[in-house]
């Protein structure tokens, strides 16, 4: 656990806290179903801020002594999945996933699953700043980001020196995520997270490391390089590492997908988060799916509204109001 825990007494909680039950109500309404219990028989009262920035929820949470559970029983195989980033901001916390077990302290990060059971204990009173994501935001895939689950990313150290900071203010300015800017700031956190994520999977990889799961990171992290590139094939992917294209499906087939479908998906998500970024609002829709190797405007709308329930122009309008410059 962190050396910078603060004392539970320094930690004021706001005005007209929620009890036990408007609790669990508030949070399974907005986040996901948990089960939440009192602990040490402190009487609970709890404070829950939410900001929702396109699909990323941002929760500000303050409470007395409790502990949640991501019982098996609540998670169904239809259920949207998520994942959650946690950080400390005040009073320790004990993070459980995936067989560990985790504390943290203040300006700490942790990472875990929706679609998993977990435990989260708050023995103290403490402040959180949670952050929901679908776990398609990340370019990382789903075995790798499952090895990184409660494992403390601490904010003294490494990379966190420059990340957490960041993640502390987000935390901290929650109300002014209002305008069209906040998703390319709520987003760019996220690519400071996988960031962080990448390095430790790196980090942690040996002479030890299992060679099948070495090439797909690398294959992966090639892709997604490459991204942007037309004649990106499951053909010229497999040339460039010397392997068979059936060596090379047989790696995304084991996480249920095609290679192909695995480039869709990437490349539909960059897109996506390029129609909310006002950086890019004077450039027509065609110019953006291009920019990702989608060139077939027709084609590229069929996908986008096929993925997201809506066309691209529609979803630009809604997000960040600009003109209609190419309808597709």
């Amino acid at each position: 656990m962190s050396g910078t825990a603060s004392a539970s007494h320094a930690i004021d909680m706001p005005n007209a806290p929620l009890a036990l039950d408007a609790w669990r109500s508030a949070v399974a309404h907005a986040v996901v179903p948990l089960r939440i219990d009192e602990l040490g028989g402190v009487a609970f009262h709890g404070h829950i801020a939410q900001t929702v920035v396109d699909n990323v929820s941002l929760f500000g949470i303050a409470a007395t002594p409790h502990v949640v559970r991501r019982t098996p029983e609540l998670i169904s195989e239809g259920d949207d999945q998520y994942y959650k980033l946690s950080l400390q901001l005040a009073g320790p916390a004990v993070l459980e996933q995936d067989g560990r077990s985790v504390g943290l302290g203040p300006g700490d990060l942790a990472i875990y699953d929706t679609h998993r059971p977990y435990t989260l204990t708050f023995p103290e009173r403490s402040r959180a700043m949670v952050i929901m994501f679908p776990h398609e935001l990340v370019d990382l895939p789903r075995d790798e980001v499952a090895r990184l689950t409660a494992t403390r990313f601490p904010g003294e150290t490494g990379l966190g020196r420059v990340i957490n900071p960041f993640f502390v203010e987000l935390g901290r300015n929650m109300d002014q995520l209002a305008d069209s800017h906040a998703s390319r700031l709520v987003h760019s956190a996220l690519d400071l997270l996988v960031t962080m994520l990448s390095q430790e999977l790196h980090r942690r990889q040996g002479p030890a490391t299992h060679p099948a799961r070495s090439l797909a990171r690398e294959v992966r992290e090639y892709i997604l390089r490459h991204l942007g590139e037309h004649d990106l094939t499951p053909s010229s992917i497999a040339r460039a590492h010397y392997i068979s294209t059936r060596h090379l499906h047989t790696i995304f087939s084991a996480e249920g997908q095609t290679v192909s479908m695995w480039i869709r998906s990437r490349r539909l998500e960059h897109i996506r988060r390029d129609l909310a970024d006002p950086l890019f609002a004077d450039r027509p829709v065609s110019w953006v799916a291009g920019r990702w190797g989608l060139h077939d405007a027709a084609h590229f709308s069929r996908l986008f509204k096929a993925e997201f329930g809506e066309s691209p122009t529609a979803y630009r309008q809604r997000l960040v109001g600009a003109p209609v410059r190419q309808a597709v």
